[in-house]
């Protein structure tokens, strides 16, 4: 027997009913001992509903229930909910009891009718099988048979206080036709809505093709509940309810951790990388490697061992696993270990409410840290913008709540201008991140850049670079600019090239002068030394006529004495003394 369990605290007014995202909208489940009207059009779920919300009472509450048939019979109905894994049989022993109550085919009405024999066999199983919840499915069906309106109110006023009295907590459900029209009191049953405490109804509709199924809250006496519309699935374990926003959601824990992108020179733009658990939207025109960057985070992921979920619409896993190889990104190794779950979203059919059920069952039977959408524009064409919006906000939140790291890819009209790219059906507003791809077209060929439109909580870097995808992997190149204008390609070659060779020739020039100063350094050096050779002579010249003209005097005078003596010449006679002159005295 599968269990219904549902994320929220049981309130002490009301009946939780095992229906994923009901109970959020309505606080808590349906109002406990009171009465439920469940209307919608054939098709809409509404035995589902009913089934879905006995069998969480009886399995997960301890409330037995009994099912009060009217228009299926009870094998029949047991039959069908063992495609959601409820196993009625089994409940049938002492917690569910089904009654059947369809009126016969050729039954004759003669004389009054009413529902006091029913009742009345109701209110033994109710005893013996101590129930607390009932359901009347199809109630429209014996209504029918009463003779006029005022018959028709007086019955279901009846049953309404027979509920109450017993503290049932009921459901009644009734087919409403789409094309009824007029105020609600004059409908066939419009009476019932004002009645009952709380009024859901079931709407099922085709748009552009695609079926589409959604539930409103009409009242809910006594309480607060969302009011809008929400969208719903019948899967594999009954009815899923998905609405915008959860009415009580609690805080969200946020952490400070980075994640690799898979790209080295793209985690530096974004100072590390992604915030754990946030939201990355990637988007760009056909061929500008949006499957790329997203194939190397779900890559990096995987090398760090984390469980990751990759979805694709557009082509086959094996397909992308081939592809991928070829810019040297390897995730053939990793679904083989089972780390990495790759599955192809192009089988599933219907409106995008079944693309995020199938994408929340895959990333939560996988548990999944990560997860890879490619890409989330496929869903407008199956859906109207305003509804694909809603399912991208779900997506998120989702992925947010459980902590999942969420990069998603986006296709735009490759001629749509740069202004233009944010179109409804985008989650460019609720991502956290947000990395253009574009084409820059020069020179007769087209070049891949990037640029970080958003990333919040961080700086991240301004600039459009080129995307590089080689055997190699993925890289990108540093900004190059030419007169104000970013050059990519053959552009950015030739011109680095020719800057290239410009500056070579400036060496070349500088090497040349470099030489030739060398030359005449050498040269002068050479002079220099000249000079000094010749000034060393010129100070010997000048100190040799000095020594020889002291040499020549010496030898002159040595001559003259000499001579003196071979001649015989007299001997030097002694100096007289100078005689001091006398004044004589004058005569008065």
């Amino acid at each position: 027997m599968k269990a219904l369990h549902v994320s929220s605290e049981r309130s002490n007014t009301k009946a939780p009913t095992g229906i994923i995202g009901l109970d959020q909208m309505t606080g808590g489940g349906l109002p406990l001992n009171r009465t439920t009207l469940l209307l919608g059009g054939p098709g809409s779920g509404k035995t589902i509903f009913s089934l879905q919300f006995l069998v969480h009472g009886a399995v997960d509450c301890q409330e037995p229930g009994i099912f009060v048939a009217f228009e299926e019979t009870s094998e029949r109905i047991i039959a069908n909910a063992k495609s959601f894994g409820w196993e009625l049989e089994e409940l049938n022993q002492n917690k569910l009891s089904f009654i059947d109550a369809q009126p016969q085919p050729d039954l004759i009405q003669s004389g009054d009718f009413d529902l006091g024999g029913l009742l009345a066999a109701l209110d033994a199983a109710v005893t013996a099988l101590g129930a607390k919840r009932i359901v009347f499915d199809a109630l429209d069906v014996l209504l029918t048979l009463l003779p006029n309106p005022a018959t028709r109110r007086q019955q279901v006023y009846g049953l309404h206080e027979w509920l109450l009295a017993r503290e049932l907590t009921g459901i009644i459900t009734a087919k409403m036709h789409q094309d009824e029209a007029g105020p609600l009191e004059k409908r066939q049953f419009g009476f019932m809505q004002f009645m009952v405490d709380c009024a859901v109804i079931l709407n099922h509709d085709v748009v552009r093709g695609v079926s589409q199924r959604s539930l409103r809250v009409q009242k809910y006496r006594g309480s607060s509940f969302d009011e809008n519309e929400a969208p719903f699935l019948i899967g594999a374990s009954g009815l899923e309810v998905n609405p915008s926003r959860f009415v009580s959601r609690q805080a969200l824990k946020v952490t400070n951790e980075r994640v690799s992108s898979g790209v080295l020179r793209l985690d530096t733009m974004l100072e590390g990388g992604y915030y754990r658990g946030a939201s990355v939207l990637i988007t760009g025109a056909p061929g500008t490697a949006k499957t790329t960057i997203a194939a190397a985070f779900a890559e990096a992921a995987c090398g760090r061992g984390e469980r990751t979920a990759f979805v694709s619409f557009d082509s086959d896993p094996n397909e992308v696993i081939r592809d991928l190889a070829s810019v040297n990104i390897r995730l053939d190794k990793f679904v083989k270990s089972g780390c990495l779950r790759m599955a192809s979203a192009r089988t599933i059919t219907g409106s995008a409410e079944s693309y995020l059920a199938r994408i929340k069952s895959l990333a939560t039977e996988h548990d999944a840290r990560c997860l890879v959408v490619d890409p989330v524009s496929r869903w407008s064409q199956s859906d109207n913008d305003s509804n694909v919006h809603g399912v991208a906000e779900r997506l998120t939140d989702w992925a947010k709540a459980n902590h999942i790291t969420l990069v998603c890819t986006s296709l735009i009209n490759e001629m749509t201008s740069q202004t233009e790219v944010g179109s409804s059906h985008l989650i460019s507003t609720l991502a956290d991140t947000w990395i253009q791809l574009s084409y820059l077209m020069q020179a007769g060929e087209r070049n891949r850049g990037l640029s970080i439109v958003k990333s919040r909580g961080t700086a991240h870097s301004n600039q459009v670079r080129e995307l590089l995808l080689s055997d190699d992997g993925v890289t990108m190149a540093d900004t190059y600019t030419a007169n104000g204008e970013v050059l990519m390609g053959t552009m950015r070659w030739e011109k680095e090239r020719a800057e290239r060779a410009a500056q070579e020739g400036v060496e070349v020039a500088a090497k040349l002068k470099h030489v030739n100063l060398d030359a005449e350094e050498a040269e002068l050096e050479v002079r220099l030394k000249a000079i000094h050779v010749a000034l060393e002579a010129k100070r010997v010249e000048k100190a040799l006529l000095a020594s020889t003209t002291q040499s020549r005097e010496g030898d002159l005078s040595r001559g003259r004495s000499q001579m003196s003596e071979l001649r015989g010449a007299d001997a030097p006679k002694p100096e007289r003394k100078a005689r001091q002159p006398t004044r004589k005295a004058r005569k008065p």
